[in-house]
């Protein structure tokens, strides 16, 4: 591991309150992972109950995360900006993109000490490539933008690919999204890439809103949106083929060995994700 990496995490936090539920441990738990607490499988119970195929939704949008960073590294992009990484598990964004070009670079961003915590002692990379970790929240893009890790790890001048998936639903309309968003595309140049999973209520309207009330009343913001509001966030880049669609559906075919767990079931409508790629122009 990279002696950046060390320097640039020692002195991190790493409490972890394990009363209270953490999106990236309920994720966790959803992906039959180890690194969640009774207050983490509680919410992700209660969930379930009312979306009984939650795990699979989980297992395809991860299955997504694995197609779209091949897909950018197919079109040439060899650096990543994972921000909300979640815990690691099979098929994290460095693996994949390094299994294909060594030479790949990869920032991870999360807010959750227990993340960083495993960044540390499993996150590694090639000999040729780099990896990093930022303990930073996207509600303040700033904190990310100005630490040193990431212009150490990635050259901006370089095309980056964003990886926001399934974070944004974390984020109110009033937390002004788009502008979070817009503030990250500003630092990258022409030919980058914008990568977006958004759990939509299109659906099932009943259900999902019962997914918000579990959500909301353990005190983590959950936002569903529409397709058009979620094609709404690729402002200021141009969406690649096929657009946003159901997430498993885009482009199922770029399935490989490193793209982590693949999606359970083919019916467009059996994960409740929307997801896209958008090309900065």
């Amino acid at each position: 591991m990279p002696d950046s990496w060390t320097e640039t995490t020692a002195a991190l936090p790493t409490k972890i309150d394990t009363t209270v539920a953490h999106e990236a441990r309920v994720y966790d738990y959803w992906l039959g992972g180890k690194d969640n607490y009774p207050a983490d499988r509680a919410l992700g119970d209660a969930i379930a109950n009312h979306v009984p195929a939650i795990r699979s939704m989980a297992r395809a949008n991860r299955a997504f995360l694995g197609r779209a960073v091949r897909y950018a590294v197919d079109a040439g992009i060899t650096q990543f900006l994972d921000i909300g990484t979640g815990i690691p598990t099979a098929g994290n964004t460095h693996e994949i993109a390094q299994g294909i070009d060594p030479t790949a670079r990869v920032v991870y961003v999360d807010n959750d000490p227990i993340v960083l915590a495993h960044a540390r002692a499993l996150m590694s990379s090639t000999r040729t490539g780099k990896t990093a970790f930022i303990h930073a929240d996207l509600h303040d893009p700033a904190s990310i933008l100005r630490d040193p890790a990431l212009t150490a790890t990635l050259d901006l001048d370089r095309p980056v690919a964003i990886m926001l998936v399934s974070i944004m639903m974390y984020f109110r309309d009033s937390d002004d999204p788009h502008t979070i968003i817009a503030n990250l595309l500003d630092v990258v140049p022409t030919g980058s890439y914008l990568v977006i999973t958004h759990p939509t209520a299109d659906f099932d309207e009943r259900a999902m809103a019962r997914v918000v009330a579990s959500a909301e009343s353990a005190g983590i913001t959950f936002n569903p949106r529409s397709r058009a509001e979620t094609e709404s966030l690729f402002a200021g880049t141009e969406l690649v083929e096929p657009g946003v669609v159901p997430v498993v559906t885009w482009h199922p075919e770029l399935v490989g060995d490193l793209s982590g767990p693949r999606a359970v079931q083919a019916d467009p409508e059996s994960a409740w994700y929307w997801a896209g790629v958008g090309r900065k122009p």
